[in-house]
């Protein structure tokens, strides 16, 4: 009877898991058939450096195909060295290439149109209009300016270190600077630094709330003898509210949900914290246990929490969708060092 038990009692476990769990995505190089009118999923693969195997693979809400390099499937030409970030403005994907030095840029069909050189080594693009666009870099010590009507590469912002994370609210543009110690303010108008921000060593995220709040957040450096934080600022005065300390270092990638009320990050684990907060949650939504995340974004028409295990850094990443939660819904597998999602 015994037996039987627990046979019934693992039966009943099976049962619910599968009601949770999504059937698993197909991964193909090329569908075999037309892809769903509903949401997809643009996931930037860096691959390794010096390799040329990064890639972009493409999720399709709609059907669950995956395709593993969509890129390629669609231009039959590779995308370079270091895929680094995605953007999607005016009908138009940005596709930053670090190593490459370049922006490639793909149509709505994800066919490559142009492209924009005179790079140093850049890691993310923010369009401020139809015209105009600026480029943080790593090894530049500037911000690129660039044209986008004529996808030139016209002008530089002084900026030393390395730039990376950027966003706009109304005049003012807020740029993280991962070897300095402050976050920068540039006016889009002048393309002049016109403030600096005490954010502390090795920030690369940030994210604005519906309340037009400006949360950094800041990974720490134990030879510093710095740790984690998260700071939130008052844009009207860039003056900082208010500085949580993070349990562990390392933490990285801020992002924030569809409804700009609610923070996550990775910090060993993903964390979830409602911007009206006024302390940190007392542990992480999903703990990382065996998983090596590393990256992380909230699908701003569910909430749904897509998130990459790297694993060793040479195999392709897992990727895995959590619930708002941090219930296990489904996953697949996409490239190398998967590390930025685009929902489009």
């Amino acid at each position: 009877m015994k037996h039987l038990k627990h046979i019934l009692i693992n039966a009943f476990y099976l049962f619910l898991l599968s009601a949770c769990i999504k059937d698993k995505p197909v991964t193909v190089s090329q569908p075999t058939k037309a892809l769903s009118t509903q949401q997809k999923v643009y996931i930037v693969n860096e691959g390794n450096y010096g390799s040329g195997n990064s890639s972009v693979s493409l999720f399709d809400t709609g059907t669950g195909i995956v395709i593993s390099d969509y890129f390629k499937s669609q231009n039959n030409l590779p995308i370079g060295d270091v895929a680094q970030s995605i953007c999607y403005f005016n009908n138009l994907y940005y596709i930053v290439v670090n190593n490459s030095n370049k922006i490639i840029i793909c149509n709505s069909s994800f066919k490559k149109i142009a492209q924009i050189n005179g790079f140093t080594s850049p890691r993310y693009i923010l369009p401020l209009s139809n015209q105009k666009a600026l480029v943080s870099d790593l090894y530049a010590n500037a911000i690129s300016v660039v044209d986008l009507s004529s996808n030139i590469k016209v002008g530089a912002i002084s900026c030393n270190g390395w730039s990376e994370k950027m966003a706009i609210l109304y005049n003012s543009v807020y740029v993280t600077n991962m070897y300095k110690n402050y976050t920068y303010v540039i006016n889009a108008q002048s393309n002049q630094i016109t403030d600096s921000i005490y954010t502390g060593y090795y920030c690369g995220s940030l994210v604005i709330d519906k309340y037009n709040k400006l949360w950094v957040l800041g990974s720490g450096d134990s030879t510093k003898s710095t740790t984690s934080k998260l700071t939130r600022i008052n844009t009207t005065t860039n003056q900082i509210e208010q500085v949580y300390n993070l349990p562990k270092n390392f933490a990285r990638d801020l992002c924030i949900n569809g409804t700009n009320d609610t923070l996550y990050f990775l910090n060993s684990g993903i964390w979830q914290m409602p911007v009206l907060n006024s302390s940190l949650p007392s542990s992480p939504i999903v703990q990382q246990n065996n998983k090596n995340f590393y990256a992380i974004n909230i699908n701003p028409l569910n909430g749904n929490i897509y998130v990459s295990d790297a694993i060793d850094y040479v195999q392709n990443s897992n990727i895995y969708i959590y619930s708002s939660n941090g219930l296990l819904l489904n996953n697949f597998k996409a490239g190398i060092n998967s590390n930025s999602f685009l929902f489009h």
